[in-house]
Order: structure tokens, then C-alpha cells, then sequence
């Protein structure tokens, strides 16, 4: 009885995952390797029905709010996105959500000190291109006699310096684009 489940779950998984995979297209046009949201109705279930279409918001028309906003749509600034991965992109990304805003590193060990490293995360808390649409935490940790990582300080300006980077890049962005 539980493999019988157990396959159409999986058949499930697979069927929605495949699904999800055609909402989205490349945007040949733009350079930059972003996404673009495709709008896609199913012919079958026609224009108001289909389950999945009314879960993503595929059934709004454009310009027509439905209150919420589209599951689908990048609620962030996408030159405070964009501006954020250049400047921190010497470090390695343990993840990266652009539809909650949210940029984590993994710890980074300078080659001059490798007695230390970083951890940066970066929350884009708008969609517009403002100071205060943008958080970066600094992590820090040295390495101790016995091998062991340990929290260490982490200068308040850092942080700051680090937000200011990536504001400057982000408007850099925004004229360039015009």
C-alpha cells in the first residue's frame, strides 16, 4: 500500500516540477542572463480554470492587480540584486532567492589571512533603488590554537561600507542603463 502511494507522489513531484519548469524562458535580449516571466495558459483547461494557472496568478490580466501581487513576479530592485552579486561575487554563494530578496555566502578565507574568515548576508527589503531597501550582516570567525573556529568582531562600518559598495554599484547600473 505505501509504494503504491509513495509512486503517485513521486509521479506527482515530477509532473509539478516539469510544470514549473515552462513558466520560465530566457530573456535573450537583455545580456545580462536575467529571467523572464512567460505567461502561459493551458488550452485544455481554458482561459478562468486550471488549478496550477490560478495558484501562480497565470490568469491575471496585465495591468489588472488582484490585490496581492503575481506569486511570480521579483518583488526586489533588480539593480540592488544585480549591484549585490558583482560586489560581494569573490565570495562563494550558499544561496541566493532573488523572489525574497535574500543573498547568503558561504564563509570566505582570504588568502593573506587564513587564520580568519566571512560570511555575508545581503536582504534587498524593496523594490525600489533606496538606501534603506538594502541590509548586509558581516560574519566573522578566527581560528583559535586548537583548530577551532570562534565568533570574532566585526567593525559596525563594515557592514556599512559594504551596503554603500553596493549602492554606488547599483546607480552605476541604473545611469548606464539609460
Amino acid at each position: 500500500m505505501m509504494g503504491k502511494v509513495g509512486r503517485i507522489l513521486a509521479i506527482f513531484s515530477i509532473a509539478a516540477l516539469g510544470a514549473g519548469c515552462s513558466f520560465f524562458g530566457d530573456d535573450e535580449g537583455s545580456g545580462g542572463g536575467s529571467r523572464q516571466v512567460k505567461r502561459v495558459e493551458s488550452e485544455s483547461a481554458g482561459p478562468d480554470k486550471g488549478l496550477l494557472n490560478n495558484w501562480f496568478g497565470l490568469n491575471e490580466q496585465p495591468g489588472v492587480s488582484s490585490g496581492s501581487g503575481s506569486a511570480l513576479g521579483v518583488s526586489v530592485n533588480a539593480f540592488l540584486w544585480r549591484a549585490a552579486l558583482d560586489t560581494i561575487s569573490f565570495m562563494p554563494l550558499a544561496n541566493a532567492d532573488p523572489f525574497g530578496g535574500i543573498i547568503l555566502t558561504d564563509w570566505f578565507r582570504p588568502p593573506e589571512t587564513g587564520s580568519e574568515r566571512f560570511k555575508v548576508n545581503v536582504y534587498i527589503l524593496d523594490s525600489e533603488l533606496r538606501a534603506d531597501g538594502l541590509r548586509v550582516s558581516v560574519f566573522r570567525q578566527r581560528l583559535d590554537a586548537r583548530g577551532v573556529w570562534l565568533d570574532a568582531k566585526v567593525s559596525a562600518d563594515t557592514g556599512t561600507n559594504l551596503e554603500n559598495a553596493i549602492l554606488k554599484r547599483a546607480r552605476q547600473m541604473r545611469v548606464n542603463l539609460q
